[in-house]
């Protein structure tokens, strides 16, 4: 059974957030703040957020539209990629019910790298120059063409491993071959080869209703797995918001020249873009350059973003899903925020899960400090367990970066978890900079 979208005449909201890590855990915290959210719920869930929303287990995007109808849920917000790439926004809006996440046609922004660059071209968005190949001798007659380093990309969505910078020919040609060959499957059927780009990288979000769109935050991440950038390329194991280089100007360049544009070319071609839309930039001398689009908020950067942000997240997020986003800026605490990840160790290869973490409640309870979940779960006689690799956000508040650092560190240190590990370097560059 489906229902007419309309606007609750109180904006009391029922609300079902998917996914289950620790984005999903800040958007629920943020959720649970709002005086319009009447009920919380999350599919799955995890052990941090069943303290803030009632979790149930909705497999199926029909499990998931039965479960709408059943409990009147006003809005579905989607944080993971996955499900927006499989069109469960699509299938939800079918029903009648209403979502902030963007469909499965506008999720190309994410799912194919060579449809950006489409984009980029048609709109004048600044990026690197790029060939996009589906056969192997076109794409290695290119490559020898082209100076180093260079950057050769799987089109789809390989897991945050699809991209490859080359320092030599041999390499960039050997992955070439190991992508072709199926290295990461379905994934890199399509190669995007780019030329590299120099300068600091960032991550901008904007908030978009189809038709328009607002800043909506910078942060800095850190993908290395160990301290002064080294190791493997994680999820990420921390981040800091705001990034120290944004600034008036760049922001304003940001959003004229690469954010609106987009979302004027997809709502041109058919197919709105509403929900977050988060763009990797390289900025030098004051100047952004796309990297990439990803079609939500991103993790950890969402866990600073949110524990900054004082408008009302659930009726951004509804205006957004109807179309009807105010014009209005974000509004901030003007502190910094500092997320440290903890990590399973071994993460991000082989990772024991079933470890017990200890002593979180200390952390907890320290002023400015908030404790996100990702990869927890609490067994049936109350123990707390890690069950992923990336499996908590220990996210401070400071008056500085380095303030909200010394805090955030100093809350991992109350925890008690043998098996965990983090980086202690995050933020490095933003301190260095003061």
């Amino acid at each position: 059974m489906s229902k007419n979208i309309s606007k609750p005449s109180s904006l009391d909201l029922a609300i079902l957030v998917l996914g289950n890590g620790g984005r999903e855990h800040a958007m629920v915290k943020a959720l649970a703040r709002s005086p319009h959210c009447a009920a919380l719920f999350c599919s799955s869930g995890n052990g941090g957020i069943a303290d803030d929303a009632e979790c149930v287990i909705l497999p199926t995007a029909q499990d998931v539209i039965d479960f709408c109808d059943e409990e009147d849920i006003d809005l579905v917000i989607i944080g993971p990629e996955q499900p927006l790439v499989d069109g469960v926004s699509d299938m939800l809006r079918r029903e009648g019910i209403l979502v902030f996440a963007p469909s499965q046609a506008a999720a190309q922004l994410e799912a194919s790298k060579s449809f950006t660059k489409s984009i980029c071209d048609a709109a004048n968005i600044p990026t690197a120059s790029y060939g996009s190949f589906t056969d192997r001798d076109a794409a290695l007659a290119y490559l020898a063409t082209q100076s180093l380093p260079i950057v050769i990309k799987a089109d789809g969505l390989a897991a945050g491993k699809g991209v490859i910078i080359a320092l030599t020919m041999d390499e960039a040609t050997s992955t070439i071959h190991a992508m072709f060959d199926g290295q990461f499957g379905a994934a890199s059927s399509t190669v995007v080869i780019e030329s590299f780009l120099e300068g600091e990288e960032i991550s901008f979000f904007a908030l978009c209703d189809g038709t328009r769109c607002v800043p909506f935050g910078s942060a800095q991440d850190h993908k290395r797995a160990y301290d002064g950038d080294e190791g493997p390329n994680t999820g990420g194991m921390g981040t800091y918001a705001p990034a120290p280089i944004m600034n008036v100007e760049l922001e304003r360049i940001i959003m004229n020249e690469i954010m609106q544009p987009a979302v004027d070319e997809m709502a041109k071609r058919g197919t709105p873009y509403q929900g977050i839309l988060f763009a990797g930039l390289m900025i030098q001398h004051n100047r952004p350059m796309l990297i990439e689009f990803n079609a939500r908020l991103g993790d950890p950067e969402t866990q600073v973003l949110l524990t900054r942000l004082t408008t009302d997240f659930a009726a951004l997020c509804y205006h957004a899903a109807l179309g009807t986003l105010p014009d209005q800026p974000m509004q901030w605490d003007e502190r910094a925020a500092v997320c440290v990840v903890m990590a399973s160790k071994g993460y991000p290869n082989h990772y024991s899960k079933g470890t017990e973490i200890h002593n979180l409640e200390i952390a907890e309870s320290m002023d400015d400090v908030v404790v996100y979940h990702a990869g927890t779960e609490v067994t049936e006689d109350g123990r707390l367990i890690a069950i992923g690799g990336r499996v908590l956000g220990i996210t401070a508040l400071g008056a500085t970066v380095l303030e909200a650092q010394q805090r955030a560190y100093a809350a991992v240190d109350t925890i008690d978890w043998k098996e965990g590990f983090c980086r202690r370097d995050i933020a490095w560059r933003a301190i260095a900079r003061d």
